[in-house]
Parts: structure tokens; sequence; C-alpha cells
């Protein structure tokens, strides 16, 4: 789809953001498993080395196809900018500063990239204009992701480097905004052939990033082996996949629903596979959730179900 293309809402748009909350929402029980046996940079480095392996095999299959035609140099900038900050700039954020603060203040920052997405997509994505409606239910859908996490989302955990950690989460949000922003508004292209070069951009920086950081990586044990496979292979390859499917198709706003969807699944897996307890607060998140993805995609919605119907 080209860049000057309105969004295109569709069953299977709605489908794809669906499936990407629900493995994005279970990464991070998968993830605190990997950590028993790896460092943090040396997961994000792993799973994104693993997926663009993935990724070069599946896109070598289709003959490597890429651009319809040949990118201008702020083209190929913004591809390498892309592949920077859809995975290996918010990995190595996220690993060091979750260091500092709460996991419930992460995960609030990460719903903030919906809110970031909105006002960047006014003003830089065709087709994308900030509505009253829209900017109301976007924001019911964040007071959800607040209820949701709780009070500890802004507790302090004694680090004095606490405000940096915060700053960090917060850019990690501000990344993943800007590459979708930066995604949409690429140039006609395949979509395998795009997941896979900003895969390999982000295992260009995600590697020696982690030998910097964290020297020669420490061998894993089978289990772990396994789980860095699966992470490579479903939430990395394969989400990054979809998420370039729905950015590229349905636009980035509609692409941040997927935020305010993960808490939701994280917490429901949590408390299923792992017997964590399950907030009260859970239903009434929910509630709040829904109705502000509901309000923000009225138009969507409307036309979607109107087409469903038969004819009279």
């Amino acid at each position: 789809m080209a860049a000057d293309t309105a969004p295109r809402i569709t069953i299977y748009s709605w489908l794809m953001v669906a499936t990407l909350s629900f493995v994005w929402g279970g990464t991070f029980m998968v993830t605190e498993l990997a950590l028993q046996g790896i460092t943090p940079f040396w997961l994000a480095a792993s799973r994104v080395v693993f997926a663009a392996v993935v990724m070069v095999t599946v896109w070598g299959l289709r003959g490597f196809a890429l651009f319809e035609t040949p990118l201008t140099r702020p083209q190929r900038a913004a591809v390498i900018t892309i592949g920077a900050a859809s995975s290996a700039v918010p990995f190595a954020l996220l690993a060091w500063g979750q260091q500092h603060v709460t996991s419930g203040f992460a995960g609030v920052s990460m719903a903030s990239s919906a809110l970031i997405m909105l006002v960047l997509a006014h003003f830089f994505v065709p087709g994308e204009r900030m509505t009253l409606r829209r900017s109301i239910g976007f924001g019911i859908g964040f007071c959800g992701v607040v209820v949701l996490i709780g009070g500890q989302a802004f507790e302090a955990n004694g680090s004095q480097l606490e405000p940096f950690g915060r700053a960090a989460c917060i850019g990690a949000a501000f990344c993943y905004s800007v590459s979708s922003i930066l995604m949409r508004r690429l140039p006609a292209v395949d979509p395998i052939g795009l997941a896979t070069v900003l895969l390999l951009v982000a295992a260009a920086i995600t590697v020696p990033l982690a030998l910097i950081t964290e020297g020669l990586p420490p061998l894993p044990d089978r289990q772990t082996l396994g789980v860095l496979v699966f992470l490579g292979l479903i939430p990395t390859a394969a989400a990054n996949f979809l998420r370039v499917l729905v950015v590229r198709s349905a636009g980035p706003v509609f692409m941040s629903l997927v935020n305010y969807q993960v808490p939701v699944w994280s917490v429901v897996l949590g408390a299923w596979i792992l017997s964590e307890p399950m907030p009260p607060a859970l239903l009434y998140a929910m509630v709040l959730i829904l109705v502000g993805v509901g309000i923000s995609q009225y138009g969507a919605l409307r036309r979607l179900f109107g087409r469903s119907r038969p004819a009279a």
C-alpha cells in the first residue's frame, strides 16, 4: 500500500490485531522463563537473530521481493531508522529500564505508545486525523490500562536511577510509535521483505550492543534454548510480519489498539498458566479497554458490520 493511501480496516485487520495482542501478551510469561538462563541483552539479540534467519529463508523462497521502485536516500535512512526503532532500541531500553522501575510502570508506558501514536499520526499520516471521538476512546482505553496495572505503576522502588529507568520505558514506547508512523509512510513494498530487512537491521544493532554490555553470550541449557527458539519464531518473526501487514494496510493508529489489549492477556495467561493472582480490578479494566476500543474505532466497526449484513 502506498503512503498516501487512506487506511483500510477489514475483518482481517481485527483478527491480526487480536492475534498480536494474544501473542505479545503471552511473551512476558515466556520471557520470564528465558531470563532464568540468559542475560537480558543477549535475550533480545538472540530472538532477533533467530527471527531474522527464519525470515530470510522465507523471503528467499519468495525471490527476495522488496520495494517496487528504487528507494531515495531519505527512504533508505527511514528503513534503517524503522529497524532500530521497532525492536533493537526499545528492547535495549526496556531491558535496562526495568532494572530500576516496577513492572507496572513499564506496562503503563507501553500503553502510552497508543496516545503518542495518535498525536504523531494526526500530523504525519493521511486519513488519521485526531477527532474528538477518537481522542475520547483512546483516553478511556488508557484509563483501563492504568486500572488494570493498579497503583503499583507509580510506586518507587528505591533505585537512584529510577527517573532514568522511567525515561527509558517511555523512550521505548516512543520508539514503537515512531517506527509505526515511518513504516506507514514507506512506498509500496512486499511485507515479508520489509519485515525481514527490519529484523536484519535490528540484529546488526542488538548483537554488538550485547557484546559490549554483557560480553560473550552464556551457553544456554536445553530449556532456555527451546524458549529462545519459540521467542524468535512466534512473537518476533511471525508477529513482526503481522505488524507490518497491519500498519501498512489499516494504519498505525489502528495498530496501536494492540497496546491496550496486551496487558489484559498478560494478566489472564499469568493467572491461568503460572497461577498468579488475578487482580479484582481486571474485569473493570477490561470493560474500560473494550469501551475505549469501540469508541475510537466506531466508524470502522460500523463499516465492517454494515458490509456483513445481507442486502434487503
